[in-house]
C-alpha cells in the first residue's frame, strides 16, 4: 500500500511508438498446402485432408518467415534451427528498435532501458547485447531479457517497462518482442497440437518505446496486472526436446478461458475505474481461431469488436509474443483515437496466465 501511495503521484509513461521488422520470406497459406502435403505424404489420406482444412480455416490468409517454407518443412537438427533463428532475430530486433526510435523521435543513446523478449530459440548472450553494439546504445543500458513468457511476453514485457518508468520518472524504455515459430516445427511429432501450431503460426519482431511525451497524443500506460489460472501450468508452453522446442496446447484453452474471461476483465477494468461498455480500442493478441472466437462472443453483446487483432491474425498468423505488438503498432498507424480514449490490452500465455494493461490516450 505504501508503494502505491508514492507511485500514485508519478506521471504514467506513454506508448511513444511501435514499429514491426517482417522476415525476408512470405507466403499465402494457399502457397503452403503443397508443403504441408508433401510433408505429411506417408500419413492416412484421412489425416493430411483433415490437416488441410484446418490450414484453410485457421483464419491465416499469410505469413512470414525466417527461412523459405521448403527449409521449414525440411527436418534438421535444434542445432541448426537454432543458428537461424539468433541470425535472423538479431537483424530483425536491430531493424524493429530503429524504426521505433525513428518514430519515437529518439535516438539510440536516450534509452535507459532496453527489455527483449522471445521463447522460440536459446541465445546466451541475449539479443539485447548485440544491439547495445550494433546500435551503438550507452554503455550503462539496463538490459532485461524475458523468456519461457510465451505469447503472452510481449504484454508482460510493457508491464515490466512500465513499472521500471514509474519507479524512474523521466526514463525511456524499449520492449523489443522477436520470434520464429517456425524454427520450432517438429517434424516428426503428428499430433494434432503440432498440426494447430504449424497452422496458425508465423515469424516476426517488433519493438515498442515508453517514456514520457507531453507533446502528441499517446496511450498512457494507467494500470497492469497478471491474472493466474491456478493449477494449470501444463495448458500450454514448450517440452524441450533433442528435436527442439515441442508445442504444449491444451485444447481446453478456449474452454477455460471463456469460463473465467469475467473473473479476468471486470474487477481488472473496475479498479481502473473502468468498465468493458467504457472500452474504446482492444488490443488482443490472436492466439488462434477459437480462442478470438471466444473473445468476440463475449464483447459482441456490447457493441464492441476485436477488428485489430483478426486483421493481424490473416496478415501476418500468430508471432507469439510479438503479434501483441503488432496489433498495437496497426492501432497507432490508423490514428483514430482521441484524447480520453480508453484502451485494453489482453494475451494469453503459459503459466497458465493471462497479462492485462489499461490504456488512456492524453497528451
Amino acid at each position: 500500500m505504501p508503494q502505491e501511495h508514492r507511485f500514485s503521484e508519478v506521471p504514467r509513461p506513454k506508448i511513444l511508438s511501435a514499429a514491426r521488422a517482417l522476415p525476408a520470406y512470405h507466403r499465402k497459406t494457399e502457397e503452403i498446402l503443397p508443403y504441408v502435403e508433401k510433408w505429411l505424404s506417408d500419413q492416412p489420406e484421412r489425416f493430411r485432408k483433415k490437416v488441410l482444412r484446418l490450414f484453410r480455416n485457421a483464419q491465416v490468409d499469410e505469413r512470414y518467415s525466417i527461412m523459405p517454407p521448403e527449409e521449414v518443412f525440411r527436418e534438421t537438427s535444434f542445432e541448426e534451427k537454432n543458428r537461424l533463428y539468433a541470425q535472423a532475430m538479431t537483424d530483425l530486433g536491430e531493424q524493429a528498435l530503429q524504426k521505433a526510435l525513428a518514430a519515437a523521435r529518439l535516438q539510440p543513446e536516450q534509452l535507459d532501458y532496453i527489455i527483449t523478449v522471445s521463447c522460440t530459440g536459446i541465445m546466451i548472450p541475449s539479443v539485447d547485447a548485440y544491439l547495445i553494439n550494433r546500435l551503438v546504445l550507452r554503455e550503462d543500458i539496463i538490459r532485461l531479457p524475458v523468456t519461457e513468457m510465451g505469447c503472452a511476453g510481449g504484454t508482460a514485457g510493457l508491464i515490466y517497462a512500465q513499472r521500471l518508468l514509474r519507479a524512474h520518472p523521466g526514463a525511456r524504455a524499449a520492449v523489443l518482442a522477436l520470434e520464429s515459430p517456425t524454427s520450432t516445427l517438429q517434424h516428426r511429432d503428428y499430433s494434432m497440437t503440432n498440426m494447430v501450431s504449424t497452422a496458425i503460426f508465423g515469424d516476426g519482431a517488433a519493438c515498442a518505446i515508453l517514456g514520457p511525451d507531453p507533446d502528441r497524443l499517446r496511450p498512457a500506460i494507467m494500470g497492469e496486472g497478471m491474472y493466474h489460472f491456478f493449477d494449470e501450468p501444463d495448458m500450454m508452453g514448450f517440452q524441450l526436446r533433442n528435436t527442439g522446442l515441442q508445442m504444449v496446447l491444451d485444447v481446453a484453452v478456449p474452454e477455460k478461458i471463456d469460463s473465467q474471461i469475467d473473473d479476468i476483465l471486470i474487477p481488472f477494468l473496475k479498479k481502473q475505474g473502468s468498465s468493458l461498455e467504457a472500452i474504446d480500442h482492444f488490443l488482443f493478441h490472436p492466439g488462434g481461431r477459437k480462442i478470438v472466437q471466444t473473445v468476440e462472443e463475449r464483447l459482441r453483446p456490447l457493441g464492441k469488436d476485436i477488428d485489430l487483432t483478426k486483421q493481424v491474425l490473416r496478415q501476418f498468423g500468430n508471432m507469439s509474443s510479438a503479434t501483441i505488438l503488432y496489433v498495437l503498432a496497426e492501432c497507432l498507424e490508423q490514428q483514430r483515437a482521441r484524447e480520453g480514449d480508453q484502451g485494453l490490452m489482453l494475451s494469453f500465455g503459459p503459466g497458465f496466465s493471462a497479462q492485462r494493461l489499461f490504456l488512456k490516450w492524453q497528451f
